[in-house]
């Protein structure tokens, strides 16, 4: 088994694939969260400025999505093949939204009358709201596994995917998105609706808490499978505990005013409860439960160590670039939202 620094191919193309995923829920995550508090503003002005903080933003933050999605199809082709008809509907719903939400943000403005921007603005609301719990309910379904025969194939029905833990993981993920969003909109806007996201990102952030603590609560008790590689390497738990750690900060630094230094942190908490998913699951990718022996892991369901090895080099050139562009992009549009003609 062909290894670089003593880890074998396909773990460093799982952390890559996990890597990518973390970066766009980190990215699109805010915009995503931005979104879903838009039909709170009440007037043009407030809605124009929201829209206009992810403006120049929003479509880059989605590049994540299709690596991700490339570079699971590249990497783990039946992970990517059985995940993909397992989730048929949720997927397609997530693109049909995905669209809807592309649309909405750019045919707001073609228009002046009042009914019209209305109508994209509750379609770009719910459209963000939509791919949020989607996401969510995509990450649940893995967690708890799925129903897979002998050829590695989905065994189950089309809406297995809707069950308890998968709702509960989705509204974990609205919640984390919209803490995350409130505190990007509160970089970014002045005035009263400044104050305004001040008095949100506080409900925001009772209610990801509290749907974190709910939803850790019921996976301790009815997944406590999840938990065992900490057990088993106490040295892990250094994990779960700094993203305590990076959660908690967050309401401090929003009382000291420190915006910035708690986006920095919401981005690592969502980053940190996204590597304890990927410490909880390794070496397997998708839980078989129904006969463990079907389930898929790295070895079983990645390509070959050629295929791999070629992957890593064009990652090791391709991530640079694309995190050098991100950060370029997010440079030029730093501070407060400034309108002008070309605005939404």
């Amino acid at each position: 088994m062909e290894t670089f620094i003593g880890i074998d191919y396909a773990t460093w193309w799982y952390l890559v694939v996990g890597a990518v995923f973390s970066g766009y829920a980190i990215l699109d995550g805010f915009d995503l969260g931005a979104g879903a508090w838009h039909l709170f503003f009440k007037d043009e002005k407030s809605r124009r400025v929201a829209l206009n903080a992810i403006g120049p933003v929003w479509d880059g933050n989605e590049v994540w999505l299709v690596i991700g999605g490339g570079a699971l199809f590249a990497g783990f082709p039946i992970v990517y093949a059985t995940v993909f008809s397992a989730m048929y509907i949720p997927f397609m719903l997530f693109l049909t939204f995905l669209i809807f939400r592309a649309i909405s943000i750019e045919f707001r403005s073609k228009e002046p009358m009042k009914w019209w921007r209305n109508m994209w603005d509750v379609a770009y609301s719910l459209s963000s709201i939509l791919l949020a719990v989607l996401l969510g309910v995509v990450l649940g379904n893995v967690l708890q596994g799925m129903p897979l025969d002998a050829n590695m194939e989905y065994a189950g029905s089309w809406l297995e995917f809707i069950n308890p833990y998968a709702i509960m993981v989705a509204v974990c993920t609205l919640a984390i998105f919209m803490m995350h969003g409130a505190i990007y909109l509160i970089m970014k806007t002045e005035g009263q609706q400044f104050d305004k996201m001040n008095r949100h990102v506080k409900e925001a952030m009772i209610f990801f808490i509290v749907c974190f603590a709910i939803t850790t609560i019921y996976t301790l008790i009815y997944f406590p499978h999840l938990s065992d590689r900490f057990k088993n390497n106490p040295l892990l738990f250094i994990v779960p505990l700094m993203a305590f750690l990076s959660i908690a900060n967050i309401p401090r630094l929003i009382h000291k005013k420190k915006y910035n230094f708690a986006f920095f942190f919401s981005s690592l908490s969502i980053a940190m409860l996204l590597m304890i998913v990927a410490i909880e699951l390794y070496p397997v990718i998708i839980i078989s439960t129904g006969n463990p022996a079907f389930s898929i892991t790295v070895y079983n369901g990645a390509a070959s160590e050629k295929t791999l090895g070629i992957l890593l080099i064009i990652a090791s050139i391709g991530t640079p670039l694309v995190v050098t562009y991100t950060t370029f992009v997010f440079w030029t549009f730093r501070g407060k939202v400034k309108m002008d003609e070309l605005s939404y």
